[in-house]
This record gives C-alpha cells, structure tokens and sequence, in this order.
C-alpha cells in the first residue's frame, strides 16, 4: 500500500477525512508558497490541486498533473549507416547533411502501422517529451498526450546570443542550423488556420519557453510565405512584442527556408537573417513597407471592427483589435455590466480572451458569478429568481468554458498604476493570447503626479494606454465615472459628456472610440447607449441606441428582439 510520504505530501498527524495542506507540485513555485491548494482525502486515498490540477491517488494509478506530461519513450534510432538511402537521398536533396541529422537525433522507423516515417524528437530537461513523425506521402503524426513545445528546447534554453529564429516546421530549421544558426526552433504544430476553432490553443506552447524568450532581444520569425505563414507570424509577434521581431523576405520562387536553402544555398540563408527587416511597430514607415496593406483594403475594403452581438448596436459601434474605448455614464447606469456583457458576447461569438483590472467587484469570485449570469443568461443567486436561477451543473460547465476566455488581473501587493496593469496585461497576452483588457473603473488606479498637472498627467497615462493597445493589437476598454452630474430642465440627469470626466477634454481626444451608457430611471430596463466619438468610420457613427437591461442575468439585449 502506497502512502501519501512517497508523493511529497505532508498530512497533518490524526488528520482524517477531507484536508488541505501544500501541493508538492506548485507551491515551491508559486508566489503564495503557504497557501493550501491541495486537496486531500484520506479515506479515499486521493488528491486534487486547485491551482496547477496535480491530482491522483494511492489506490490507482497516478494521475498526470496538468502541468506535468509523461516522457515518451523514442523509438532506437537507426545508426547513420542504416539510414535508407531513400531517405539518405530526400535529405541531401533538401541540403541538410547526414551531420546535422545525426547531431539532432533524427530518428527513422515504423511510425505507423502499416508505414515507416522520418522522427523529429522533442527535448526538453533531457527527456524526450514528444516526436513527431513525417511519411513520404507528407502524413504527420505525434505522440498522443504528449507535451507541445518548443522544438529544439534544451538547445535554445542555452541562450547563447541575443537571436533566436523560430521557423514553422522542424525542416526549416535545420536548414538555419545547416547554415550555421545554432539558436534556431520550430514551432510544434506548424502555421494554424486563423479561422480553425483550436486556433489559440494552437500556441499554448508558449507558455513553457517564456523564460527563455526573454533572453532574446532579437527574435527572427522565419515562417512560410503563404497565408497561414503571415497569420502565425503576426500572432506570435503580438505575443512577443512586435518590438523585438523580424521578418523575412524570401527569394522568388521560395515559400520557406529550405527552398532558399536547397535552390540557392548556404550562403543565400545566410543572407534571409543578415537582411530581416523589424516588424512594423507603430512609428514612420514607407509606402513599400504598407503596399501589400493598401492593396488588400483596396480589393477587399476598410474592413468594420467585429460584431458586437447586438444589431442595434453594430449599426454605431464595432469593435476593432489596436483600438482604445472610453466608457462613462452616471453612477447605476450599468456601465461595468455593459462592458461585461460585451466581453461575454465577444468570447462567445470570436472566441475572443478578455483580462480584466476591475477591483470594485472583488472578490474575484463575485465577478464571475456575474460573468457567469450572463454566459448562461440566467441569475446565480436566489433573491427571488430561484425558477430561472441557473443548475449546479451549468454553473460547473460554464466555469470550465469561462477559464479559457477570462483572466483577472488585480496585484495584491504592488502600486496599482498603469504602468503595472498594462505589464501583467502585457503578460496575459502572451501567455493566453488574450485580445481585450478593461480597466473598470479609473479611479482605483493610483495616480503619483509628480511635478506634472492632472491634466499632464491624464494626457501621458492615456498615451500609453492608445499606445500599448495599437502595438500589441488589442482592445482596450476604460471605464470612468463623470466628474460631475448635471440635471437637465425637467430635473433628470442628462447623459455626461466625455469632456465631463475628470481630466477633461484628454479623455475626448485620446480615445479612439466613446460611449456614454444612459439609464437615469433605475427602475426602467430601457438603456440608451450614447456613442459620443467614433476615430474612424469603417467602426461605426456618431448616433444613439437603445437597448433592454435583463436585470436578473446583467444582459443587454436588442429592443427589437424582446
């Protein structure tokens, strides 16, 4: 009989039943390293870790954690001289000598049942954690439950320089190490289609190598010269920071670097990194830089921003990646739940991440409840809603939905300031590929002026946030309450302005887009919406629309619909 000693787990002596106590998994790494987030049963002889998801149990098998896979075993690699010479051929064709491929360990053998393929293993910590295998006919395969990282892992861990290029298959990268760079990776999966419904999770990938990407100051993204090249590429330079990327021109009649490698040689790669050209960063350009850009406009249009989910609203506002929307309105107009209920549609509908600063609805846990109300359409709580309020079992389906489209950002122990925000916004990005960030509300950021006036102030904090949206080609929404409230003839309170927002006329000409959400009568649903500035037409107009607060669940919908 196993104990639980011989999986590092500590139980409290005469404990019984159900304990907490520290996961041996995580908690060494975690930043919290005392919290309690293994949960075990005694009786049962089993375990789970609400953190990192370590689970298992003495009974049965243990489980995989999450965060840890289980090596595969590679099939024995045939010696150099045993290497068919079909395949001897296929390689030297491709310009990649018998050195290289004996270096890296490329293995050759039965893959699968009734064929043999080409084995590219994937090592990470010295264990082969995957190997993808590769056919005649072009048939790819992987080890099943096996981790996706970094092809050459251990290799580009050493950091020796400050370039790394990452291609999109493991060919071409041994055409750059063929070529003499060392520091050189594949992506595991290859280039997704953008449109495919597994497309973040395509670079999850990521999340393991972020040390040692921050190591590179140049990091070189060779992928193919097609359409699902250009989308990888501009996908991973958005999660890296398009600051420190580079791009490639490939010669006529090459689509990736072993064409170059195999048509025009060694010197020719040599030739793809001495000449890669920074990725385009907000700042000057010339008109050849941008001339496959306006051509696409040209052909296909100024494209609008994506779908609200509300038709009305459509008509006013869309939404658009790179650009900065402020939202106001006065105290009780829901404009915390408009932007919630925008967030969920968004998820919902483009499968769209969402990181959100929003510390006036701490705990976390509340705000999910209300995320939730509005994922499931019905109320969490009872308070006179128990015949819609939502079942066990939906919150508990939802809450597994919602971890793959939420993050919530609130540091404990740190300056709440911009500047901190947008870094761990920074970090969400690249680590989930998150594409919106609220700010909910303003006013719970610390503001440190200095020698500078508010209004110097506001103008430098609302730069860097237009800024960090259009380099890292996300949204960005910023809830701020007005300065003041002003009635109008009949004693109501008019709609505010974004010029009445503390700070002024800053909030007006910074951000890219406003909108003002109006419900002065807190016991009628109807809701105006008030877009008050629209930077670019192809997103929307200046105008007004109405819409119908469901007040058990926090949604908006179209009047129209109701």
């Amino acid at each position: 009989m196993q104990t639980f000693v011989e999986f590092n787990i500590d139980i409290p002596s005469g404990a019984s039943g159900q304990v907490k106590t520290l996961c041996p998994s995580c908690s060494g790494e975690r930043k919290k390293s005392r919290e309690k987030c293994l949960s075990v049963n005694i009786t049962d002889g089993t375990w789970l870790c609400h953190h990192c998801g370590y689970a298992g149990g003495l009974k049965k098998k243990e489980l995989t954690p999450r965060s840890k896979v289980k090596p595969v075993v590679i099939p024995k690699y045939k010696a150099k001289a045993d290497w068919p010479e079909n395949v001897i051929s296929y390689f030297q064709k491709r310009g990649i000598s018998q050195a290289i491929l004996t270096a890296e360990k490329i293995g050759y053998g039965q893959s699968w049942k009734d064929k043999k393929g080409i084995q590219f293993p994937y090592y990470k910590g010295g264990i082969a954690v995957n190997v993808k295998h590769r056919s005649h006919d072009k048939d790819f395969r992987q080890e099943k439950d096996a981790e996706k990282c970094l092809y050459r892992f251990d290799q580009i861990a050493r950091c020796q320089g400050d370039t790394l290029i990452v291609t999109e298959g493991e060919i071409d990268a041994l055409s750059f190490i063929e070529a003499g760079f060392d520091m050189t990776t594949s992506i595991p999966d290859g280039a997704p289609n953008e449109g495919a419904k597994n497309y973040t999770t395509k670079f999850n990938f990521l999340k393991s190598a972020e040390s040692i990407f921050k190591h590179y100051t140049k990091i070189v993204l060779a992928m193919d010269n097609d359409p699902n090249g250009k989308t990888a590429e501009r996908e991973l330079a958005r999660r890296l920071g398009p600051e420190r990327c580079y791009t490639i021109q490939y010669p006529e009649g090459c689509k990736d670097a072993n064409d170059v490698l195999g048509k025009h040689g060694h010197e020719s790669v040599k030739r793809l990194i001495s000449s890669a050209k920074p990725y385009p960063v907000a700042g000057i350009f010339t008109t050849e830089d941008l001339r496959e850009e306006v051509l696409l406009r040209y052909n296909q249009g100024k494209n609008r921003g994506l779908s609200t989910g509300l038709v009305s609203l459509d008509k006013c506002y869309t939404v658009k990646p790179g650009e900065f929307t402020v939202v106001t309105g006065i105290p009780g107009s829901g404009k915390s739940e408009f932007v919630d209920a925008l967030a969920v549609r968004m998820a919902m509908s483009h499968n769209w991440k969402f990181a959100f600063f929003s510390p006036e609805n701490l705990p976390v846990a509340r705000h999910i409840e209300k995320l939730l109300e509005k994922v499931e359409g019905k109320p969490f709580a009872r308070n006179g809603f128990e015949e819609r309020r939502m079942t066990i079992e939906e919150v508990d389906q939802s809450l597994c939905t919602m971890n793959d489209y939420f993050y919530f950002i609130y540091p404990e122990n740190d300056i709440l300031s911009v500047d901190k925000i947008l870094e761990l916004a920074r970090v969400t990005i690249y680590r989930h590929g998150v594409h919106g960030i609220v700010i909910d509300p303003w006013n719970e950021l610390e503001h440190l002026y200095g020698s500078l006036t508010e209004a110097q102030h506001l103008s430098k904090e609302l730069t860097k946030i237009r800024r960090f949206a259009r380099v890292n080609q996300v949204h960005v929404w910023v809830i701020a309450h007005p300065r003041n409230l002003v009635k109008d003839k009949s004693g109501d309170y008019r709609p505010p302005t974004m010029y009445e927002i503390s700070g002024g006329a800053h909030w007006r000409n910074k951000a890219d887009n406003g909108l003002c959400i109006h419900r002065p009568d807190y016991s009628v649903d109807e809701t105006e919406v008030y877009i008050q500035k629209i930077r670019f037409k192809e997103v929307g107009k200046i105008g007004k629309v109405k819409l119908i607060y469901v007040r058990d669940s926090g949604e908006y919908l179209d009047i129209e619909g109701v």
